[in-house]
């Protein structure tokens, strides 16, 4: 930042008796000949003096000793942030102001007039933080080796402009999960290699390249952010939807497979004969019973009987075919265990409710823990 820093103090020394003169002001030539206080910027990287044209120095001495030094200085100072709930956090940072040679008994630093010592211009304005509030403290820091100094402070309360960043990582990162989803929606004959391409790796790839450009851009913390908390789960979601693709695309190859044994099953069981059967059993039918009472022997399989001679044309030879049962209830059983694996759309309608639904939720605790 850049500011004007102005001292004040009395040294009876410099007091001169006039009529005329309200007050006498000087360059900076005549500081160096003169005592002033010592005063240094405690955890400053980098500050100098502005000297363009001259140097940004002004003494000025009133008659009764009063003395007004003022100096245009920039300072790059250091501010110790947490990035645990960024990019929706606030921010304290300090500047410290000390005397380097005096200790609390020589030199006492204190605010002329409290938080109206301050001032700042109502123009400006920081590209991603928004100035809160400011206020003034001072107290004593203890040195081992030196003592007691008297340290004043300007603390500044920032908070971060948050629609930057809802342009660049959120709105990116939510349109990506939504766009995961899209493979619910199509009929599952429809999907092909390309639809997985498009929505499974893209996906996965834009999220991973959203995550690596937040992290570049902040220091090496150590511990969670609160854009990673939202990267991360919003990557979940992702690997989650092409997982899903996966296992229904498995449980249809499944199905698919099940199905041609069947059909095929079916065309072997289509032949006139008794392949493949449990037991058959021969029923010596006498000619007294109509073809129509034959035909109500329901369940059973009729086939041709073998030729007899003439005489024995009044009696009829029924083959009849049974399965067992306990082979019947056994494939009953096995159907419906696979029948929950092999209805792959009953999977697609689930995961039309449950990963929207369950993003919505994400994004109500998301915005209400963290605004």
């Amino acid at each position: 930042m850049t500011l004007y820093l102005r001292h004040y103090w009395k040294d009876e020394r410099l007091s001169f008796p006039s009529t005329t003169n309200k007050s006498m002001t000087f360059d900076g030539r005549l500081v160096k000949k003169i005592w002033v206080p010592d005063v240094f910027f405690v955890h400053s990287k980098r500050s100098f003096i502005h000297d363009t044209t001259t140097e940004n120095i002004m003494l000025r001495v009133f008659p009764d000793g009063h003395v007004l030094y003022s100096l245009r200085v920039t300072v790059t100072a250091a501010c110790n942030m947490d990035f645990s709930r960024f990019p929706l956090d606030s921010q304290t940072c300090t500047l410290e102001l000390e005397s380097y040679a005096y200790t609390d008994e020589d030199l006492m630093l204190y605010w002329k007039s409290g938080d109206e010592s301050l001032s700042t211009d109502d123009r400006i304005s920081l590209s991603q933080f928004l100035i809160q509030k400011f206020h003034t403290t001072s107290r004593l820091a203890f040195y081992s080796s030196t003592g007691w100094y008297n340290r004043l402070y300007i603390n500044f309360t920032l908070r971060r402009h948050i629609f930057f960043f809802l342009l660049q990582t959120y709105f990116p990162a939510t349109l990506m999960v939504m766009l995961s989803w899209v493979s619910f929606w199509i009929d599952q004959p429809k999907r092909t290699l390309w639809l997985y391409c498009a929505t499974g790796i893209t996906t996965v790839l834009t999220m991973s390249t959203i995550i690596t450009g937040v992290n570049a851009s902040m220091p090496r913390v150590s511990y969670i952010k609160a854009v990673d908390i939202y990267l991360w789960v919003s990557f979940v979601f992702v690997f989650l939807s092409v997982l899903e693709y996966a296992a229904v695309n498995y449980l249809t190859t499944l199905r698919d497979g099940k199905d041609r044994k069947l059909r095929e099953k079916a065309r072997e069981q289509s032949l006139p004969c008794t392949c493949g059967m449990s037991h058959t059993g021969t029923m010596m039918v006498d000619g007294t019973y109509s073809e129509s009472d034959t035909n109500s022997l329901a369940g059973y399989t009729r086939a041709p009987a073998p030729e007899d001679p003439p005489e024995k044309q009044e009696r009829m030879v029924v083959h009849i075919s049974l399965d067992n049962e306990s082979t019947a209830t056994k494939k009953k059983t096995r159907f419906r265990s696979f029948s929950f694996m092999q209805n792959t759309h009953a999977i697609d309608t689930y995961s039309r409710m449950i990963f929207p639904g369950s993003y919505i939720i994400f994004n109500l605790i998301y915005w209400s823990v963290y605004c």
